[in-house]
């Protein structure tokens, strides 16, 4: 008969060993790898659940990265702590502001950065939304200054190297985009556009762009195959300079950016999906705003990013992209469609099924399960072998 204190001795020496077998594994899924799949927050909206309980909805889809489109305290407060990591927003109308002095964007950091970090993981401030390319050409010239600005101030308060400094662009900065080896970006735009990028390349930030299938098939719904575009099968397009075949009109965005940044002087640059999504309603004149489509779409773009594969143009480069977005934004102006693009109804519960829960009463038992499930069910099982075989021997 085995002592007390032998047994015990014994039996943490087995576990030791079993915990060096397992744990490479457990490590292996608790360190993520580069993420793919990120969602926008916008909140122009009245009827929105609290940040509190978007942080709870954000947890229970395992969605852990954002894009907020301001610096909202409330929203940065109710993700202390969350792991959820975000990329705030520096609105379009401080631009020319900030762009004066690098004190007024160091101002604006100590008030709405600075005083959030580490608890709330601030990973980016995206510098203006759609600037170039749009109608204000005073805010063209505002970008660059402002971003560097914005940069130096980060820099001086050590804050450079977690948080990075990025500016989302439309499909507007390019001249054409098909076929995707073709692109360029516009003449008028390219002078502000390149001392950007220059910027950008020195500091180690992406090439942000709003890519949507949906827009390009509502403006040409004639001349574009639908399912072409939900990632549906489909003869899709070839690009003969290239040689390259296209099963989907993502892809092609993505790659038609790649092909003007390399034209520009930039091939090494990553881009990243700041934007994309399909709407689920709009008016008459809007073709393919149905809930189906918005269904099909997200679906497969959700199956695509998380198999953390490139484009057919970049196939080494993980396609990485945020989706337009969390809920529907019952207060934007335009079109009906613009207030459609919502993954959850403002209740929490899912518009459509993608392969989300949305938010449900849960018990603690239940939260502990998913917690277990994270680690992997094979590696429970034999540890709870293990361990029901350790105490039979220890007896």
């Amino acid at each position: 008969m085995l002592t007390l204190n032998s047994m015990f001795s014994s039996f943490f020496l087995w576990l030791l060993l079993i915990f060096s077998v397992l744990s490479p594994h457990v490590m292996e899924h608790a360190v993520s790898s580069k993420w793919t799949y990120g969602v926008n927050y916008g909140r122009i909206a009245d009827n929105l659940p609290s940040p509190h309980s978007v942080v709870t909805l954000l947890k229970a889809a395992k969605i852990k990265n954002i894009r907020i489109y301001d610096a909202d305290h409330q929203v940065l407060t109710a993700f202390q702590s969350s792991g959820i990591e975000i990329i705030i927003g520096l609105p379009n109308e401080f631009l020319k502001d900030i762009s004066v002095a690098e004190d007024r964007a160091m101002d604006w950091i100590k008030v709405n950065v600075q005083p959030f970090l580490p608890a709330t993981k601030i990973r980016g401030i995206a510098v203006g939304n759609e600037i170039l390319g749009g109608t204000d050409v005073g805010l063209w010239e505002a970008l660059l200054p402002a971003a560097k600005n914005v940069y130096s101030a980060l820099s001086r308060l050590g804050l450079a190297h977690t948080v990075q400094v990025q500016s989302p662009h439309s499909e507007a900065v390019f001249a054409n985009s098909f076929p995707p080896s073709s692109c360029t970006f516009r003449d008028d735009v390219a002078p502000f556009m390149k001392p950007l990028l220059q910027f950008f390349t020195q500091i180690g930030s992406p090439f942000f762009i709003n890519a949507y299938p949906f827009l390009a098939y509502k403006n040409e719904p004639q001349h574009i195959d639908l399912n072409y575009a939900l990632f549906k099968k489909s003869p899709g397009i070839y690009d003969a300079k290239t040689k390259l075949h296209y099963d989907n009109m993502f892809e092609a965005q993505i790659d038609a950016a790649y092909a003007a940044l390399e034209k520009a002087g930039f091939e090494k640059m990553e881009v990243v999906v700041s934007e994309t999504g399909w709407a689920s309603r709009g008016d008459e004149n809007e073709a393919g705003a149905t809930l189906k489509n918005a269904r099909t779409y997200n679906k497969n773009l959700r199956k695509r990013l998380l198999k953390k594969k490139g484009t057919p143009y970049r196939p080494k480069i993980a396609v990485r992209a945020y989706v337009f977005a969390l809920f529907n934004e019952n207060l934007k102006p335009g079109p009906t469609s613009e207030r459609n693009f919502g993954l959850f109804k403002p209740d929490g519960s899912i518009a459509y099924d993608i392969g989300f829960t949305g938010l449900k009463a849960s018990s603690a038992t239940s939260i502990r399960v998913l917690s277990f499930k994270g680690i992997g069910s094979s590696y429970i099982l034999g540890f709870t072998s293990c361990f029901s075989l350790l105490l039979l021997l220890a007896l």
